[in-house]
């Protein structure tokens, strides 16, 4: 078993955030910096690689689940398994954080499709959010307006949970709330420009333009996302989400 950790930065321990990351040479970007700058602990580790999933979550503080290639709907057994291990995390009611895939895969523990457009078409790049009522208070900083997608895939809205944000495009889901404190964004507040850089780069196909598009905008649109992003993982971290008293139920236990 791989195991990494990373100390906090500064101040006395919050405690430990357990990351699931999907490739070798995947990171927490912006995301990590900020937790750890709170006082928090990253553990990663990556099941893509043969890492274990812990059997138990005593003594983490949170759990987080990035993105990656592959697709939620895949028959990979150890994203069979990833899947499954939520189910653990939901009862457990501690802090979710699913980015991408990871919102993808918390769909589909809580039965919703994950589904791609007949023509495969995705997302990249800034696209423009609009917060429902409960998005917008949130946390201290409101939604950005545009935030930064890459994907292929999108998710139906689970039961019981609560919308937060909606897109203007063919994938309206962006983001989710299950209980009082798992949350699910389609969006990547976590990259860095290096990480745009290198996504660009890899993933632009020899497309110039869709690359110098991309990094232009994240000067105009960044300042936002790393604003709520912020402030958001303050209050996700603490569990302190302001989130109406009917969203604080627990998973059921089969």
């Amino acid at each position: 078993m791989i195991t990494e950790r990373s100390v906090a930065a500064r101040g006395v321990s919050q405690g430990v955030i357990l990351a699931i990351l999907h490739q070798e040479h995947s990171t927490c970007g912006r995301v990590g910096h900020i937790l750890r700058q709170q006082g928090f602990t990253i553990e990663i580790r990556r099941p893509s690689l043969g890492c274990a999933l812990p059997s138990s979550l005593e003594g983490y503080a949170g759990v987080m689940v990035f993105g990656g290639p592959m697709s939620a709907n895949d028959e990979h057994e150890w994203l069979r398994r990833e899947i499954d291990w939520l189910a653990t995390v939901l009862r457990g009611n501690l802090p979710y954080l699913g980015l991408c895939l990871g919102a993808q895969l918390m769909a589909r523990q809580l039965g919703a499709r994950v589904y791609s457009l007949p023509d495969r078409r995705g997302e990249q790049g800034y696209h423009p959010l609009r917060p429902t009522a409960i998005g917008a208070g949130l946390c201290a900083a409101e939604f950005p307006e545009r935030v930064y997608h890459w994907h292929y895939e999108g998710f139906d809205l689970p039961q019981r949970a609560t919308s937060l944000a909606e897109g203007a495009g063919e994938f309206p889901n962006q983001a989710y709330l299950f209980g009082r404190n798992a949350v699910g964004l389609q969006f990547h507040p976590e990259v860095t420009y290096q990480m745009m850089c290198r996504w660009t780069t890899r993933g632009a196909k020899g497309d110039p333009e869709l690359r110098r598009r991309h990094l232009s905008d994240w000067f105009e649109y960044d300042r936002a996302v790393a604003k709520w992003i912020e402030a958001f993982l303050h209050a996700w971290a603490h569990d302190a989400l302001a989130v109406p008293e009917c969203q604080h139920y627990a998973m059921a236990a089969e």
